[in-house]
C-alpha cells in the first residue's frame, strides 16, 4: 500500500505553479520494536495521565499546555491562543532563492522527503521547475508549513522527481566552539601523515549502502526467532581487549600492514546459489530477515523446530512491531 502524503499543495517558481505532494523518504517501520508488558500477566502496559502531586488521573479536557518559567511556575497557554498565532499554510512552497549545494552545512539537515506531482495535471510545470534546478546545478530554497510550524526546505532533482530536505534554523544548531576549544593543538610529523594517508588510500571505496548490514537488527531478529522456537540463548563472550596504544607510529605501521593484507587477500568464492541469495537479501532489506519470525515461508528448518502449539505471528499481535 502506498504511503500517505504528509502534505499536499503547490510548488511555485515565479509564475510557474503545479500541484505537488510531499512524502517521507525514510521509514523505521521495518525495524524490530518492543512493547512493554506486565511480567506477571503478560498484558501490555497502559500509560495514564496523572497529576504529579495528587496522583489522580486527569481527563484530556482538563489538560492544557504550560511553559515552565520557574520551579513551580508555569505560563498557561490555551489551544485557542495557539490557534491564533499558528501560521496559516498557504499550501504553497514558494521558491525564494537558489544556492550551491556545498553552501548547506550538513548540521542543518533534518530529514528528506520526496516531492512528486499530485494528480494528472501539472506534470509539464513540474518538469520545467525540476530541470531548471538541475541545469543550474543548484539547490532551490523555499518554505513549507507543517503542523503549524514553518520549515525551510531545500529542493534538488532526484531522478524524475524532487527531493525536499527540511533544514534547521540557526538557533537549533549548537556552537562547535563550546566543544572544540579544549582540543589540544598538537604537531603531527610528515611521516605520520604519510602513513595515515596510505591507510586511507588502501581503504578507499565507493559508498554502497546496500553492502552495510544492520548487525544489531539482525541479532534482534535471530534472538526472537530462537526464543519463539524454544531454543536457548547463550551468553555472548566478552570482546578481547587490544591493550593500550603506546607508540602512535608503531600503531600506524601495524594498521598499514593489516590494511594491505586485507586488500590483497583473495576473496573466498561463494557458490552461485549463495551469491544470488545474498544479493536478494540485501535488496529486500530487513523484511527478508523477518520472514522466519512471522512464519511466512521460512523453510523446512524453521517449520521443523517450531513449537507444536501454534503461535500468533509477531506482526499480528496488536501491531507488536510498534513501540509500546
Amino acid at each position: 500500500m502506498a504511503p500517505r502524503a504528509n502534505w499536499k499543495g503547490f510548488l511555485r517558481l515565479s509564475l510557474v505553479t503545479c500541484p505537488v505532494a510531499l512524502y517521507p523518504a525514510t521509514s523505521d517501520t521495518e525495524k524490530v520494536s518492543f512493547n512493554q508488558i506486565n511480567r506477571k500477566t503478560g498484558h501490555r502496559i497502559k500509560y495514564a495521565k496523572v497529576d504529579a502531586d495528587t496522583g489522580e488521573e486527569v481527563s484530556n479536557e482538563d489538560i492544557i499546555k504550560g511553559y515552565k518559567v520557574d520551579t513551580d511556575t508555569y505560563v498557561e497557554v490555551t489551544k485557542d491562543e495557539l490557534d491564533d498565532i499558528a501560521l496559516e499554510s498557504t499550501r504553497t512552497i514558494e521558491i525564494d532563492e537558489f544556492v550551491p549545494r556545498s553552501d548547506i552545512d550538513s548540521r542543518y539537515v533534518i530529514r528528506p522527503y520526496y516531492l512528486v506531482p499530485d494528480g494528472k495535471v501539472g506534470h509539464d510545470a513540474f518538469a520545467v521547475i525540476r530541470e531548471t534546478i538541475r541545469n543550474m546545478d543548484k539547490v532551490a530554497i523555499g518554505r513549507v508549513v507543517l503542523t503549524n510550524r514553518e520549515h525551510i526546505i531545500a529542493l534538488e532533482p532526484l531522478d524524475n522527481g524532487l527531493m525536499g530536505t527540511l533544514l534547521r534554523y540557526p538557533y537549533e544548531v549548537r556552537d562547535e566552539n563550546e566543544y572544540f576549544d579544549d582540543i589540544q593543538d598538537v604537531k603531527i610529523t610528515k611521516d605520520m601523515l604519510d602513513l595515515a594517508r596510505h591507510i586511507v588510500e588502501q581503504k578507499s571505496a565507493s559508498f554502497e549502502p546496500e553492502k552495510f548490514e544492520d548487525r544489531y537488527e539482525s541479532a534482534l531478529v535471530d534472538l526472537i526467532d530462537r526464543k519463539r522456537n524454544g531454543r536457548l540463548t547463550g551468553a555472548k563472550p566478552a570482546p578481547k581487549s587490544s591493550g593500550n596504544v603506546i607508540n602512535l607510529m608503531d600503531a600506524l605501521k601495524k594498521s598499514l600492514a593489516g590494511a594491505g593484507e586485507r586488500k590483497t587477500a583473495p576473496a573466498a568464492k561463494a557458490p552461485p546459489a549463495a551469491k544470488a541469495k545474498g544479493k536478494k537479501k540485501r535488496a529486500e532489506g530487513q523484511r527478508e530477515m523477518l520472514l522466519p519470525i512471522s512464519g511466512g515461508g521460512s523453510g523446512k528448518r524453521a517449520a521443523k523446530e517450531a513449537p507444536k502449539k501454534a503461535e500468533k505471528p509477531v506482526r499480528a499481535q496488536g501491531k507488536a512491531r510498534k513501540a509500546g
